[in-house]
């Protein structure tokens, strides 16, 4: 058995690579995470090459053999791929290296009518697919932790804020299912980004095509893709579903942050609208009294990095000249980071989401005061024949007036309440309690009790149906160690 090259590339070179330039562009200390998906396309092509001829149905197999051998010797054993891939410049060196050493020269045939230039890309959609895959899961216990957060809360209440003062009285339901929407949108962004990625570059050569009559039908088949790509320039430079997919994940850091920014004001003395769990708090080296929230601080600052990488890839593309460039190198580990930071903060939200304790008597006495029900009390003169406008203004009189007797809306008098005009009657009063200044948002997407129930059934379904697709995970269960196509 001959040694394979040193180099895939070697032939044409008479000059040894410097150390130092060596040890900068090699990609295997970070592509070596590619292993399953390098496999799997390698399998898919050794299909294609049988079909075409190329290897006998005997050799075939043989290959597809040593390849499952690699896979089981090296797939989740980061060490033992470093140690055995001192010598490779990338995670598909190091296949064919290992492929050699497994069943002798025939593991050289592999590379036959295929470039780097197609095969990384195909990795890299397979990565992304299969890692939008297990965001979904953690999405969807996420959305499912806030499901069953909202139906536990039943009919509890809450302010809801504009420019962060008080604005009128929510269901505490109402507001966590705002944070489902969210994610439910941003779910069908992942999904549309797998759509889009679901196309095959193998059979796409360096940048023309390959030079054998390859059935690429066969390599897309193999890997689930939707078809083959339509143009061999654009499915070795295309990095599109690279972007998307970060910032799809950037989209979906920026709502995680959200929520964590409200629960982080929510556990301050000031509000005091939740207790933080202690699982997922901190205390003070120096200050014995203190429980930190630390988990949803993180959450704010991890978006700057999980947003970086969608950037940094923004940058990288934004200049490249058809087809493949060696910059391109560069987009997988901005994907690899951020695709470990939201699965990480989306295993520790739904968990903490679980464990948090709303303090509904406090969120209660702060819809009660401040004079959150202003707005039902104009509503209630819109139903007696005043025109909003007219209507606005006598509230905002009554509220005048209110703020300087140091009273609220329902303490006044008919007498007092007359001097703002003659519509107001003795039925003023039941208009503007807690339960109507809820119910009069009776629209579908409002807080009204009644709509709030359905909407819970409806989120409730579609949350369902998620999960139905893609699964979720439970808070033991560990990240899966690899992927297959």
């Amino acid at each position: 058995m001959t040694e394979p090259p040193a180099k895939m590339w070697a032939g044409r070179f008479r000059e040894p690579l410097s150390e130092q330039f060596e040890s900068w562009q090699r990609s295997f200390p970070f592509d070596w995470r590619l292993l399953p998906q390098e496999l799997d396309a390698s399998r898919a092509h050794a299909l294609a090459l049988e079909t075409a001829g190329i290897l006998t149905a005997d050799e075939c197999s043989q290959i597809v053999s040593g390849l499952e051998r690699i896979h089981n010797d090296y797939v989740g054993a980061p060490e033992l791929m470093s140690r055995h891939g001192s010598d490779a410049e990338d995670v598909h060196h190091f296949v064919e290296m290992r492929l050699v050493k497994t069943i002798g020269d025939l593991g050289l045939k592999l590379h036959t009518g295929r470039s780097r230039n197609e095969q990384i890309a195909t990795d890299l959609r397979l990565y992304i697919r299969y890692s939008a895959n297990r965001v979904l899961r953690h999405l969807a216990a996420w959305a499912q932790a806030l499901v069953q957060k909202a139906q536990k809360a039943g009919d509890a209440v809450m302010p809801a804020y504009t420019h962060l003062q008080r604005a009128e009285p929510i269901l505490v339901a109402h507001w966590l299912l705002a944070y489902v929407e969210m994610l439910l949108r941003d779910a069908s962004r992942l999904e549309d980004c797998i759509k889009r990625l679901s196309y095959c570059p193998l059979g796409s050569g360096a940048v023309a095509g390959a030079t054998l009559p390859l059935d690429r039908t066969i390599a897309a088949r193999e890997l689930n893709f939707t078809a083959p790509t339509a143009n061999s320039m654009d499915a070795t430079s295309d990095r599109d579903f690279v972007l998307e997919y970060l910032q799809v994940l950037t989209q979906l850091a920026l709502h995680a942050s959200r929520f964590a920014e409200e629960i982080t004001l929510f556990a301050t003395a000031e509000f005091g609208f939740v207790d933080l769990p202690e699982a997922f708090s901190t205390g003070s080296s120096a200050m014995p009294q203190k429980k930190n929230p630390d988990l949803t601080e993180l959450v704010r600052g991890k978006v700057g990095r999980i947003h970086g990488a969608a950037e940094s890839v923004t940058m990288l593309l934004k200049g490249l000249p058809l087809a493949y460039n060696k910059d391109m190198q560069e987009t997988q580990e901005p994907v690899f980071e951020a695709s470990g930071e939201i699965r990480r903060m989306l295993r520790v939200l739904a968990p903490f989401t679980a464990a948090l304790v709303f303090r509904t008597d406090r969120m209660k006495a702060a819809c009660q005061s401040g004079f959150l029900n202003a707005m039902a009390a104009a509503t209630y003169l819109v139903h007696k024949g005043v025109p909003f406008r007219k209507a606005h203004e006598k509230i905002g009189n009554a509220v005048r007036y209110c703020l300087d007797k140091g009273c609220e809306l329902g303490n006044l008098s008919l007498d007092e309440l007359h001097q703002f005009g003659p519509e107001f009657e003795s039925d003023f009063f039941a208009a503007i309690t807690l339960e109507a200044t809820l119910d009069c948002h009776n629209v579908i997407g409002g807080t009204a009790r009644p709509r709030v129930r359905e909407a819970l059934k409806d989120t409730e379904q579609r949350v369902q149906a998620l999960i139905d697709r893609y699964g979720t995970v439970s808070l033991g269960e560990p990240e899966a160690a690899h992927a297959r196509a």
